[in-house]
């Protein structure tokens, strides 16, 4: 039984597409690293990238190319500095050449060396493949595909393995599988899987990496409510979040994103207000997602905002005095619930529809409602 992390599902990466940008990204930084000796010690590697399906269909619009050129230059799209990236892209552009990560030199001319086909490859809507090719005719190439989400497959290997080896205590493939564990083990689904997830990871590193997560959530949102203008692209899309945020806020003043959530906190919110606010969280992290800014994929780029929104509604005006507790557990439980639609179905727009992405992300809120240990009624949310 495939098994799929918390962390698998949270991707931090960059936008504006979890399947056309940070797939892609991924896929050629894994291709990269694969390329053989035989071919790196030729003096003159010439690289090339073939996009198919969506891939190609809508490519430009969703940064494909550039997320391709970023992942051959070996960027990681969790650790680049976003604001660089235009830099990195017109060196690329402007001298014909990629360095490896090992500091191989190669030929790349992003102009002509990105090819938008038109036909599509046979086992999903996003592929791609990827060459390098020597002085004398040696070629190395591999196909990929982008399942959504930011997950990638490469040709060969199987879709079922996952990159995870080791047996973990309580295997969900179907989300009542999860919900006969927490009834059999009187457990809550957080507990479930924080157990799964200590098999490969610490107790510290589980905890300070899903708080890493949340702070770059967190992040996009402050960023994106602070952000006014126009975003990029030809079509001139008027920012909306930073102008509904202040109207809201007023004149409070603040230095930080933990700040500024005291502020809300401090507020005294009209009911209707906090529809404005909420909506304002979501559309944030959109924008940011939207202007190649980092995000992380919940479970997908074009969904990202809704759980950090539904996060920072309960941490703002639900329960002001939650910390890292209540965020762990929340990101535990909504990891699990898209893992499941992920093994199930799709979180592929390119394969589902746009509610294989959307669709996926506010349903750990409509779970049915566990009995407690206790003998009291209480969300499985817990």
């Amino acid at each position: 039984m495939e098994y799929i992390s918390v962390f698998d599902v949270f991707k931090i990466g960059v936008g504006p597409s979890s399947s056309h940008t940070l797939g892609p990204w991924k896929a050629a930084l894994d291709f990269i690293h694969r390329i053989p000796d035989s071919v790196k010690n030729d003096q003159q590697i010439k690289l090339m990238v073939h996009l198919y399906g969506s891939l190609s269909l809508t490519g430009k619009g969703h940064a494909t190319d550039l997320a391709v050129i970023m992942g051959l230059a070996g960027y990681e799209p969790d650790k680049v500095d976003t604001a660089a990236i235009p830099v990195i892209l017109e060196q690329i552009r402007s001298t014909c050449r990629i360095c490896l990560p090992d500091g191989k030199d190669c030929i790349f001319d992003p102009s002509i060396d990105i090819v938008f086909e038109k036909e599509f490859l046979p086992y999903h809507a996003n592929g791609m493949i990827l060459k390098a090719e020597t002085s004398d005719g040696q070629l190395y190439s591999e196909v990929y595909y982008s399942l959504g989400g930011g997950f990638i497959l490469r040709e060969g290997d199987d879709p079922s393995a996952g990159e995870h080896t080791r047996v973990h205590p309580f295997p969900i493939q179907k989300s009542d599988e999860l919900l006969n564990y927490c009834n059999t083990e009187q457990l809550p689904i957080s507990e479930i899987v924080l157990a799964n997830e200590r098999i490969d990871r610490s107790e510290q590193e589980i905890k300070a990496e899903l708080l890493r997560i949340w702070d770059t959530m967190f992040e996009s949102m402050y960023l994106g409510c602070h952000t006014e203008g126009y975003l990029p692209g030809a079509l001139r899309v008027k920012r909306r979040a930073a102008p509904v945020v202040k109207k809201l806020i007023g004149e409070m003043h603040y230095n930080s994103k933990e700040e500024w959530l005291q502020c809300i906190r401090n507020q005294n919110v009209q009911f209707q207000d906090i529809f404005k606010w909420v909506s304002s969280f979501a559309i944030a992290v959109n924008e940011v997602n939207a202007a190649f800014g980092r995000i992380v994929t919940a479970p997908t780029n074009g969904s990202a905002g809704v759980i950090p929104a539904v996060l920072m509604y309960y941490l703002a005006f639900v329960n002001k005095h939650a910390g890292e507790q209540e965020i762990i557990r929340y990101l535990c439980v909504c990891g699990e619930i898209g893992s499941i639609f992920k093994k199930g179905s799709t979180i592929s727009a390119a394969m589902g529809g746009c509610q294989a992405e959307i669709g996926v992300s506010p349903h750990p809120w409509q779970l049915p409602v566990l009995p407690s240990f206790s003998g009291q009624a209480r969300s499985s949310v817990s």
